[in-house]
């Protein structure tokens, strides 16, 4: 990479950074191209340099986000040995992330439902089969053998990730506060994998 990539790959890093951040202290209203220039101390044009669109750098902020979370279940799962730990191991580093990450996956489960995505979405989705694809590869084979109920890939992401993604969710919102993530991390893991299991 040469010294001009190195600076432009540092600038990207360093304005999803103050993004992040800036998400984090002043939510979906305070979340602006103005609030991340002043955060970040770069320019308007080089932002758009970079990024095209401030929905283009929100973009890159949430696949930045979703890679993130998605690599540490990737990891978790196989790291495994068997299918029960598999599934387990999954939930519970979804779980840990939202505790370890708290800003990120605010960021992830609050923007779904921005207008920023929208013009992004082939992007996004592309990301999401990917990452999405490695988990379900390493479920085909346990489904052949029996190990895991032989359901549509839908229906197990939804099994499996779905109780997650409303606890997620529950714990991000001051509504909720009341919801213990370590109680979580603690009973999840082994439901979900009764719910999935033959």
């Amino acid at each position: 990479m040469s010294p001009k990539q190195q600076r432009g790959a540092a600038t990207v890093d360093h304005l999803l950074t103050c993004a992040l951040r800036v998400y984090a202290e002043h939510g979906q209203e305070g979340f602006t191209v103005g609030a991340v220039t002043s955060a970040s101390g770069v320019s308007l044009g080089s932002l758009y340099h970079h990024f095209g669109s401030f929905g283009g750098l929100a973009a890159a902020l949430y696949c930045r986000c979703m890679a993130q979370v998605c690599d540490e279940m990737i990891d978790a799962l196989y790291r495994t040995r068997t299918t029960r730990t598999g599934i387990q191991a999954l939930v519970r580093s979804y779980l840990r992330f939202i505790q370890e990450h708290r800003d990120a996956a605010l960021f992830l489960h609050a923007s779904s439902y921005s207008g920023h995505l929208a013009t992004h979405a082939a992007e996004i989705r592309a990301l999401k089969d990917e990452k999405f694809g490695r988990i379900a590869a390493w479920m085909a084979p346990r489904i052949e053998a029996g190990e895991i109920a032989p359901l549509p890939e839908p229906l197990l992401e939804i099994l499996v990730l779905g109780p997650v993604i409303e606890t997620a969710r529950r714990s991000l919102t001051h509504t909720f506060a009341e919801l213990d993530l370590d109680e979580a991390v603690r009973e999840l893991p082994d439901r979900i994998w009764r719910s999935v299991r033959p």
